[in-house]
């Protein structure tokens, strides 16, 4: 089985950006455990800050992998452009989100690419990724 997770802007300062809300360990640290956790995942992991590198990396991905992880960030509730990227391809999306997003500002109450995904785990931490993998590996 092989997962893809990426993750979008500013996830890249996890462990660092505001741990309060994100907590104080880095994603390459936390990827690390899905790797001990799933030993028959073969996964990967990209990131950026930018939102065409994101698409491309769907585009990539998006036809032979099992399963997508996508933290979108802030992209979640802007970018129409990403949901056209998840309509397109055949591999099921999982949206991913370490912070309960619809316990912060209003703005982040609205996902543009949640009706292409086919869920949405929120506010868990990061053990909001081992979950969405479990929904992949079990399904």
């Amino acid at each position: 089985m092989q997962i893809a997770i990426i993750n979008g802007p500013n996830l890249n300062l996890l462990g660092k950006r505001e741990t309060g809300i994100y907590g104080s360990e880095s994603f390459e640290q936390y990827f690390k455990h899905l790797q001990r956790h799933f030993p028959d995942v073969t996964f990967t992991y990209y990131q950026s800050n930018v939102e065409g590198e994101l698409i491309n990396y769907l585009h990539e991905v998006g036809f032979s992998y099992d399963g997508i992880l996508l933290n979108a960030g802030a992209y979640t509730h802007t970018s129409v452009a990403i949901r056209d990227a998840i309509a397109g391809i055949k591999t099921p999306v999982m949206e991913i989100h370490i912070s309960n997003v619809y316990a912060r500002e209003e703005f982040r109450h609205t996902s543009l690419i949640a009706p292409k995904c086919v869920g949405c785990i929120c506010g868990l931490g990061l053990k909001g990724y081992q979950l969405g993998v479990e929904y992949f590996v079990i399904d």
